[in-house]
Protein backbone atom coordinates (compact mmCIF):
# COMPACT_ATOMS: atom_id res chain seq x y z
CA UNK A 1 0.00 0.00 0.00
CA UNK A 2 2.91 2.37 0.50
CA UNK A 3 3.47 2.52 -3.26
CA UNK A 4 0.01 3.90 -3.90
CA UNK A 5 -0.11 7.37 -5.40
CA UNK A 6 -2.96 8.33 -3.07
CA UNK A 7 -4.25 6.57 0.04
CA UNK A 8 -6.41 7.43 3.03
CA UNK A 9 -6.10 6.61 6.72
CA UNK A 10 -8.21 7.23 9.79
CA UNK A 11 -6.85 8.40 13.10
CA UNK A 12 -3.48 9.71 14.22
CA UNK A 13 -2.08 6.27 15.03
CA UNK A 14 -2.76 4.93 11.54
CA UNK A 15 -1.33 8.08 9.99
CA UNK A 16 1.93 7.59 11.86
CA UNK A 17 1.99 3.87 11.10
CA UNK A 18 1.22 4.21 7.39
CA UNK A 19 2.92 7.51 6.59
CA UNK A 20 5.54 7.92 9.31
CA UNK A 21 8.31 6.93 6.88
CA UNK A 22 7.38 9.94 4.75
CA UNK A 23 8.15 12.25 7.67
CA UNK A 24 11.51 10.56 8.08
CA UNK A 25 12.36 11.37 4.47
CA UNK A 26 12.11 15.14 5.00
CA UNK A 27 15.34 16.73 3.76
CA UNK A 28 14.83 20.39 2.90
CA UNK A 29 11.35 21.75 3.59
CA UNK A 30 8.33 21.07 5.79
CA UNK A 31 5.34 23.36 5.28
CA UNK A 32 2.01 23.34 7.06
CA UNK A 33 -1.15 25.35 6.44
CA UNK A 34 -3.79 25.00 9.14
CA UNK A 35 -6.85 26.75 10.47
CA UNK A 36 -5.86 26.20 14.09
CA UNK A 37 -3.53 24.18 16.33
CA UNK A 38 -5.95 21.36 17.15
CA UNK A 39 -5.91 19.15 14.06
CA UNK A 40 -3.97 16.38 15.77
CA UNK A 41 -5.88 15.82 18.97
CA UNK A 42 -3.55 13.18 20.40
CA UNK A 43 -0.29 14.59 21.86
CA UNK A 44 1.34 11.15 21.63
CA UNK A 45 0.81 11.08 17.87
CA UNK A 46 2.24 14.57 17.41
CA UNK A 47 5.27 13.61 19.46
CA UNK A 48 5.73 10.43 17.43
CA UNK A 49 5.78 12.43 14.21
CA UNK A 50 8.27 14.94 15.61
CA UNK A 51 10.52 12.11 16.79
CA UNK A 52 10.59 10.59 13.31
CA UNK A 53 11.51 13.87 11.60
CA UNK A 54 15.27 14.22 11.55
CA UNK A 55 15.37 16.88 8.85
CA UNK A 56 14.33 19.93 10.91
CA UNK A 57 17.50 19.62 12.97
CA UNK A 58 19.84 19.82 9.96
CA UNK A 59 21.34 23.03 8.49
CA UNK A 60 19.39 24.48 5.58
CA UNK A 61 16.09 22.84 6.52
CA UNK A 62 13.10 25.21 6.36
CA UNK A 63 9.87 24.85 8.33
CA UNK A 64 6.96 27.11 7.41
CA UNK A 65 3.68 27.31 9.30
CA UNK A 66 0.75 29.26 7.87
CA UNK A 67 -2.22 29.75 10.20
CA UNK A 68 -5.48 31.66 10.34
CA UNK A 69 -6.14 34.29 13.05
CA UNK A 70 -8.29 31.80 14.99
CA UNK A 71 -5.05 30.02 15.91
CA UNK A 72 -4.24 33.06 18.09
CA UNK A 73 -7.44 32.81 20.08
CA UNK A 74 -5.77 32.22 23.44
CA UNK A 75 -2.54 33.00 25.24
CA UNK A 76 -1.40 29.37 25.28
CA UNK A 77 -1.59 29.20 21.48
CA UNK A 78 0.30 32.48 21.11
CA UNK A 79 3.00 31.28 23.46
CA UNK A 80 3.28 27.98 21.58
CA UNK A 81 3.70 29.74 18.24
CA UNK A 82 6.36 32.02 19.69
CA UNK A 83 8.17 28.94 20.95
CA UNK A 84 7.93 27.33 17.51
CA UNK A 85 9.23 30.53 15.96
CA UNK A 86 12.05 30.69 18.47
CA UNK A 87 13.07 27.17 17.45
CA UNK A 88 13.64 28.39 13.90
CA UNK A 89 10.31 27.87 12.16
CA UNK A 90 8.83 30.61 9.99
CA UNK A 91 5.29 31.46 11.14
CA UNK A 92 2.83 33.63 9.26
CA UNK A 93 -0.84 34.52 9.73
CA UNK A 94 -3.16 34.57 6.73
CA UNK A 95 -6.49 36.33 6.42
CA UNK A 96 -7.57 33.77 3.82
CA UNK A 97 -9.75 30.79 4.68
CA UNK A 98 -7.54 27.77 5.42
CA UNK A 99 -8.37 24.04 5.64
CA UNK A 100 -8.11 21.84 8.73
CA UNK A 101 -4.48 21.12 7.89
CA UNK A 102 -2.31 20.59 4.81
CA UNK A 103 1.26 19.34 5.13
CA UNK A 104 3.83 19.35 2.32
CA UNK A 105 7.21 17.65 2.63
CA UNK A 106 10.04 18.54 0.23
CA UNK A 107 7.43 19.21 -2.49
CA UNK A 108 7.17 15.41 -2.83
CA UNK A 109 4.53 14.38 -0.30
CA UNK A 110 1.24 15.94 0.76
CA UNK A 111 -0.97 15.06 3.73
CA UNK A 112 -4.48 16.53 3.90
CA UNK A 113 -6.48 16.42 7.12
CA UNK A 114 -10.20 15.81 6.66
CA UNK A 115 -13.23 15.55 8.88
CA UNK A 116 -13.36 14.01 12.33
CA UNK A 117 -15.06 10.60 12.53
CA UNK A 118 -15.78 8.11 15.30
CA UNK A 119 -12.65 6.23 14.19
CA UNK A 120 -10.53 9.39 14.25
CA UNK A 121 -9.74 12.15 11.81
CA UNK A 122 -9.47 11.19 8.15
CA UNK A 123 -6.18 11.91 6.35
CA UNK A 124 -5.39 11.66 2.65
CA UNK A 125 -1.75 11.09 1.69
CA UNK A 126 -0.44 11.54 -1.85
CA UNK A 127 2.87 11.55 -3.70
CA UNK A 128 1.26 12.64 -6.98
CA UNK A 129 3.64 15.31 -8.24
CA UNK A 130 0.87 17.13 -10.08
CA UNK A 131 -1.25 17.41 -6.94
CA UNK A 132 1.70 18.30 -4.71
CA UNK A 133 2.97 21.00 -7.08
CA UNK A 134 -0.50 22.51 -7.45
CA UNK A 135 -1.13 22.77 -3.72
CA UNK A 136 2.42 23.99 -3.07
CA UNK A 137 1.87 26.83 -5.56
CA UNK A 138 -1.34 27.83 -3.77
CA UNK A 139 0.46 27.65 -0.44
CA UNK A 140 3.23 29.98 -1.66
CA UNK A 141 0.67 32.46 -2.99
CA UNK A 142 -1.02 32.58 0.42
CA UNK A 143 2.34 32.64 2.21
CA UNK A 144 3.58 35.63 0.21
CA UNK A 145 0.54 37.71 1.18
CA UNK A 146 0.44 36.61 4.85
CA UNK A 147 1.90 38.58 7.77
CA UNK A 148 4.77 37.47 9.97
CA UNK A 149 3.54 36.38 13.41
CA UNK A 150 5.02 39.32 15.32
CA UNK A 151 3.95 41.81 12.63
CA UNK A 152 0.42 40.48 12.80
CA UNK A 153 0.29 40.68 16.59
CA UNK A 154 1.58 44.27 16.56
CA UNK A 155 -1.07 45.18 14.02
CA UNK A 156 -3.70 43.42 16.12
CA UNK A 157 -3.34 45.89 18.99
CA UNK A 158 -6.80 47.12 19.99
CA UNK A 159 -7.33 50.86 20.34
CA UNK A 160 -7.47 51.81 24.00
CA UNK A 161 -8.38 55.34 24.97
CA UNK A 162 -6.98 57.15 28.01
CA UNK A 163 -9.84 55.88 30.20
CA UNK A 164 -9.19 52.24 29.28
CA UNK A 165 -5.46 52.64 29.88
CA UNK A 166 -6.19 54.17 33.28
CA UNK A 167 -8.33 51.16 34.18
CA UNK A 168 -5.57 48.87 32.97
CA UNK A 169 -3.21 50.72 35.28
CA UNK A 170 -5.56 50.16 38.21
CA UNK A 171 -5.78 46.45 37.44
CA UNK A 172 -2.00 46.25 37.29
CA UNK A 173 -1.69 48.04 40.64
CA UNK A 174 -3.63 45.34 42.47
CA UNK A 175 -5.97 47.84 44.13
CA UNK A 176 -9.46 46.77 45.12
CA UNK A 177 -12.33 47.70 42.83
CA UNK A 178 -13.65 50.13 45.44
CA UNK A 179 -10.30 51.91 45.74
CA UNK A 180 -9.75 51.97 41.99
CA UNK A 181 -13.23 53.37 41.32
CA UNK A 182 -12.65 56.11 43.90
CA UNK A 183 -9.29 57.06 42.35
CA UNK A 184 -10.89 57.32 38.91
CA UNK A 185 -13.89 59.25 40.20
CA UNK A 186 -16.54 56.79 39.07
CA UNK A 187 -19.04 54.56 40.81
CA UNK A 188 -18.13 50.98 41.66
CA UNK A 189 -20.76 49.75 39.21
CA UNK A 190 -19.38 51.90 36.39
CA UNK A 191 -15.82 50.81 37.11
CA UNK A 192 -16.73 47.13 36.96
CA UNK A 193 -18.69 47.65 33.75
CA UNK A 194 -15.65 49.32 32.19
CA UNK A 195 -13.38 46.50 33.39
CA UNK A 196 -15.69 43.99 31.68
CA UNK A 197 -15.57 46.04 28.48
CA UNK A 198 -11.77 46.19 28.67
CA UNK A 199 -11.53 42.40 29.04
CA UNK A 200 -13.59 42.08 25.86
CA UNK A 201 -11.35 44.53 24.00
CA UNK A 202 -8.26 42.56 25.04
CA UNK A 203 -9.93 39.21 24.25
CA UNK A 204 -9.23 38.08 27.81
CA UNK A 205 -11.23 35.82 30.13
CA UNK A 206 -9.79 37.19 33.38
CA UNK A 207 -8.15 40.28 34.80
CA UNK A 208 -4.84 38.44 35.07
CA UNK A 209 -5.05 37.40 31.42
CA UNK A 210 -5.84 41.01 30.47
CA UNK A 211 -2.57 42.09 32.11
CA UNK A 212 -0.63 39.41 30.23
CA UNK A 213 -2.31 40.37 26.95
CA UNK A 214 -1.62 44.07 27.54
CA UNK A 215 2.06 43.35 28.19
CA UNK A 216 2.26 41.16 25.09
CA UNK A 217 0.80 43.96 22.98
CA UNK A 218 3.13 46.54 24.49
CA UNK A 219 0.33 48.55 26.11
CA UNK A 220 1.72 50.64 28.94
CA UNK A 221 -0.76 50.87 31.84
CA UNK A 222 -1.75 54.32 32.99
CA UNK A 223 -0.50 56.26 29.97
CA UNK A 224 -2.84 58.12 27.65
Amino acid sequence: MRNENVFSVRGDAELVARAGHLFESAESEFVCAARDLRTWSQPAARQAVRARMSGPHTPGFTTRKLLSPVALADEEARAHLRQVRGAGALVRISGSRLPHETILIDRRVMILAGRETSAGREYTVTTSQTLVDGVHSMFRALWDTAADLETYLRGDVPHLDARSRAILGELASGRTDTSAAKRLGVSLRTYRRRVASLLTDLESDSRFQAGVRAGELGLAPGRG
